[in-house]
């Protein structure tokens, strides 16, 4: 009956930590770092090409996502209203567009969804996983929050913490 009990314990154990590993994870970064250029950016929608550099002095939001995935789907009323609550703030809403399956590659493709959805900040089309792997992303969606100055220092992945996150952005529209 012990061993019984302890398999039964060390089993739940192991469950409670592998599933708190794949939760969602939203806050700030221990240690800002700079925030890697968008790069290999197959093409731009809604905007001509942007840089890190360009907008230096505005809070950016970087959303990867992709339209196939339901989680990006639910995330986008958020950021869409985010966009639109605090672009004249100084707030910079890029969906880095980075495909799934190969159907999400074809640009068509992403201009119907972006309509569908309707999505008028930028996009980059990263069909090669090079910005995504500049930043070391692993997840659908994934928001990364740069400051001012150029730092990543807030993430989330996941769907939630909406409220979290439009504090974090208010917080760096507040600051000079």
């Amino acid at each position: 009956m012990f061993n019984r009990l302890k398999t039964l314990t060390a089993a739940a154990l192991f469950t409670a930590i592998a599933a708190s590993a794949g939760a969602a994870q939203a806050g700030p970064v221990a240690h800002p770092v700079p925030a890697p250029e968008f790069t290999g950016i197959d093409k731009w929608l809604n905007s001509e090409p942007l840089t890190l550099q360009q907008l230096r002095g505005k809070v950016v939001l970087v959303d990867f996502w992709t339209y196939s995935c339901i989680n990006c789907v639910h995330t986008l009323p958020y950021v869409k209203t985010w966009n639109q609550k605090y672009k004249d703030q100084g707030l910079v809403v890029v969906g880095v567009h980075t495909p799934e399956y190969p159907f999400e590659r074809d640009t068509g493709n992403v201009k119907t969804a972006i309509k569908r959805f309707d999505i008028t900040y930028p996009v980059a089309q990263d069909n090669r996983y090079a910005t995504w792997t500049a930043y070391d992303n692993q997840y659908w969606p994934a928001f990364y929050l740069i400051d001012k100055q150029g730092k990543v220092v807030y993430t989330h992945f996941g769907e939630g913490e909406y409220e979290q996150t439009e504090a974090a952005i208010k917080q760096l529209l507040a600051q000079k």
